[in-house]
C-alpha cells in the first residue's frame, strides 16, 4: 500500500502522527479538529487510525487500559517523505509557469 492509497483524512492522521512524540487518539483527534474547524466523531477516528496500524505507517501502544498512543514507523516516515517529494515536483512545476 502507498500513500496515493489513503483518504486525505488517513494522510492527515500520519501527519500529525508524525508531529507528535506518541499521542494518544484524543490528542491527535483535538489536533485535527483545531485546524480543521470540525468535530471528529469516534467512529471516524479510531477505524482510520487502524488502517495506518494494519498498513505499518502507525504503531500502536498502551498507555493504560483505556489510552493508546501512536507513533509513526520508518515506513510511515517514507512514505511521507516520498509523498512530499512527490508533491513538491508538481509545485515547482506550477510555480515556474
Amino acid at each position: 500500500m502507498t500513500l496515493f492509497d489513503l483518504s486525505g483524512f488517513q494522510r492527515d492522521l500520519l501527519t500529525v502522527i508524525a508531529g507528535h512524540d506518541q499521542p494518544s487518539g484524543q490528542q491527535i483527534k483535538t489536533a485535527l479538529e483545531e485546524n480543521l474547524d470540525e468535530e471528529i466523531n469516534h467512529g471516524r477516528l479510531y477505524p482510520n487510525l487502524d488502517t495506518l496500524v494494519n498498513t505499518d505507517y502507525v504503531e500502536k501502544g498502551q498507555i493504560d487500559r483505556r489510552t493508546n498512543f501512536y507513533q509513526i514507523t520508518d515506513e510511515g516516515r517514507t512514505a511521507l517523505r516520498e509523498r512530499r517529494e512527490w508533491e513538491a515536483q508538481y509545485l515547482r512545476e506550477t510555480a515556474l509557469a
